[in-house]
């Protein structure tokens, strides 16, 4: 098969379509004929060699696609040979083939395309297992989501709507602001121009944000928490503005407030698997609905890899950036 390999460490001209080995399904795994799959910012990471795979894990990027079965491992129930899937990967989304453990695999929405659900995977895995699992976000309740027109912060918002709660979102550009109001927030704030902070107590009445979702890291950690409400959550997902920063303690405990921090791609298996269950329980009705739809920005064949990695290094795009295989 083809798959996209890192040749070295470096910019997108480091990824190379070639001829790889053709993956095979083991004990409870099925086998994926590719049909798309999803970029991630973890994809550059790897790229650049800071962000290598879990032990065992294919060695090309891709942390999620759709396809069709094409083999399924010994002891796998429930799926069958043709049967269009998305799934949540450790890697290896960027080929014509991909095994993965079969529960980490989700049938296709229903109104939804093969192609659009390569985008839905890794983005629905991270928002519903931070916003709803660790943070807890309840109907009535104010949520924060930082980079709203990125992939997670779009279908973060949407999410955050569709069980009740407020959402307010940064972005960086006017066009991002209305494309964001226009997938419901209620409020969208220019991290260019405002501070958040400000502009979350003046929606609140003082309050503040009962979860936050944060993409930054630490260069958001000290504005987060100033911007929490009593009892408020902060979930931290991404690191893109650093991993060290001072937390002042007194006013967390004064607010009784918490932050988490979380990645996907790290926890084992059975995990994994609890997650994507609870997923298409909870969130993929929704999806079925029309309440969340998934944002796709452009679509690449897979030897343009490079191409969409610049894309997305170049942060113009609105949700998500797809490969097809």
């Amino acid at each position: 098969m083809h798959a996209i390999t890192i040749s070295r460490p470096g910019g997108p001209e480091a990824l190379t379509l070639a001829e790889v080995p053709d993956p095979v399904a083991a004990a409870g795994e099925v086998l994926i004929d590719v049909t798309a799959s999803g970029l991630n910012r973890a994809d550059l990471l790897q790229r650049q060699g800071m962000y290598p795979p879990p032990p065992g894990a294919p060695p090309y990027p891709g942390l999620e696609c759709s396809g069709r079965i094409a083999a399924l491992g010994n002891g796998v129930t429930g799926w069958g040979v043709g049967d269009e899937v998305c799934a949540l990967l450790s890697g290896g989304g960027y080929a014509e083939r991909v095994t993965v453990p079969a529960g980490q695999v989700l049938p296709v929405p229903d109104g939804v395309t093969l192609t659009e659900a390569a985008g839905l995977p890794e983005v629905a895995c991270t928002v519903f297992s931070n916003v709803a699992g660790i943070a807890r976000l309840a109907e009535g309740e104010t949520l924060l989501v930082h980079g709203g027109a990125s992939g997670i912060g779009t279908f973060a918002i949407q999410f955050g709507k569709a069980i009740g709660a407020r959402v307010a979102c940064t972005a960086g550009s006017p066009a991002k602001l209305a494309r964001c109001r226009e997938l419901g927030a209620d409020l969208a704030i220019s991290y260019r121009e405002e501070d958040f902070v400000a502009a979350i107590a003046d929606f609140t009445g003082g309050r503040g944000a009962d979860v936050i979702l944060d993409l930054m890291g630490a260069a958001y950690l000290g504005r987060n928490t100033e911007a929490l409400a009593p009892d408020g959550r902060l979930a931290v997902i991404g690191l893109q503005g650093g991993t060290r920063a001072e937390i002042d303690l007194g006013a967390m405990l004064r607010k009784r407030a918490s932050v988490h921090a979380a990645s996907l791609r790290s926890r084992p298996p059975e995990q994994k698997a609890s997650i994507v269950a609870a997923v298409r329980s909870a969130v993929w009705p929704f999806i079925a609905a029309g309440r969340i739809k998934p944002v796709i920005h452009a679509v690449f064949p897979l030897g343009e890899a490079a191409r969409a990695h610049a894309l997305m290094e170049s942060g113009e795009h609105v949700g998500k950036i797809l490969l097809a295989a």
